[in-house]
């Protein structure tokens, strides 16, 4: 890519590709998803995710072209339901993640920012009296009520977030579905912060994790698009439930415009403002080593610096 202007700024792009089980290598100046039946070519500078399952190969030459196009690949399990490493990208410039580290290093900054995160999440204003503490037991309470809510409305038995990564299988139907389903939200998540230039890791919620911070833009999104989701695809059949979620978070994607609103939220709760997404140059790099299991969280620390700004 000559010119970084051409690349698709992010909102407009596809939100993300799952492939399993082909071969995916250079096709011109962009790529194709090879089988044994045929070959199709891949618009890698209009995709924003492209997510590689079991039994994928790819050559050294379609990384590059994708690179080059600011497309964040990331290695999944089955049907995308988890995350085992990634490509970097996103932007040459370090500015909005030298701010976002002077935003968590101060504690009245962090905590300005643990609120407008919540008030994200409610949809209004959270009482300045109330303690961090007070305002995550509300949050546990929307989630739990979100939950029951759903089932009331599908007419399904929930017993509960519960299952074990090493025993997928054990789990029942809504928490494949549930954990399918935020495995693609991460992902999309995840390449909409690094096209920015934001690090993935400097959480202001979510602590201690290679995707802290992915976790707390992605909990914006997850009780009011996740959840609903979810329960519909399980309530009209309990058979193939990830790949049917999988399918069903794409065209939502698409129909919610998330990509467009991914930026300008991120910029929102971390500075008070809107973010139109624009411009991201492309910086290829080597993989890392993902967890998207984490759940730690902690309260902002004491600092004694004065808050920027």
């Amino acid at each position: 890519m000559d010119d970084l202007t051409q690349l698709t700024r992010f909102g407009d792009r596809l939100t993300f590709l799952y492939l399993e089980k082909g071969h995916i290598e250079q096709h011109l100046r962009s790529i194709a998803y090879v089988t044994e039946q045929e070959s199709i070519p891949i618009p890698a500078a209009s995709l924003a995710l492209l997510m590689l399952g079991p039994g994928t190969t790819i050559t050294h030459a379609a990384i590059k072209n994708l690179a080059d196009c600011n497309c964040l690949v990331a290695w999944c399990g089955e049907e995308g339901t988890r995350f085992y490493s990634h490509g970097r990208g996103g932007t040459y410039q370090a500015d909005k993640l030298l701010r976002q580290a002077e935003l968590y290093c101060n504690q009245r900054s962090r905590a300005q920012v643990v609120r407008r995160m919540y008030e994200k999440r409610f949809g209004q204003l959270v009482d300045a009296n109330l303690t961090i503490e007070q305002v995550r037991g509300r949050e546990g309470y929307r989630v739990r009520n979100a939950y029951r809510e759903a089932a009331e409305r599908f007419g399904l038995k929930w017993e509960g977030r519960n299952y074990d990564p090493s025993d997928w299988n054990a789990a029942d139907p809504l928490n494949r579905g549930l954990s399918a389903a935020n495995a693609c939200l991460h992902g999309v998540v995840h390449a909409g912060i690094i096209t920015a230039g934001y690090s993935p890791a400097i959480g202001f919620i979510h602590t201690g994790k290679a995707l802290s911070f992915v976790y707390d833009v992605a909990d914006l999104y997850k009780v009011a698009l996740i959840v609903p989701l979810v329960f519909e695809v399980v309530s009209r059949s309990d058979q193939t439930v990830e790949q049917r979620t999988r399918i069903a978070c794409r065209d939502m994607f698409c129909r919610t415009r998330l990509l467009e609103r991914i930026l300008p939220d991120v910029d929102e709760v971390l500075h008070g403002r809107a973010d139109l997404g624009e411009g991201a140059s492309e910086s290829p790099g080597g993989p890392q080593s993902l967890d998207d299991r984490a759940e730690g969280r902690d309260l902002p620390r004491p600092h004694d610096r004065p808050p920027p700004g």
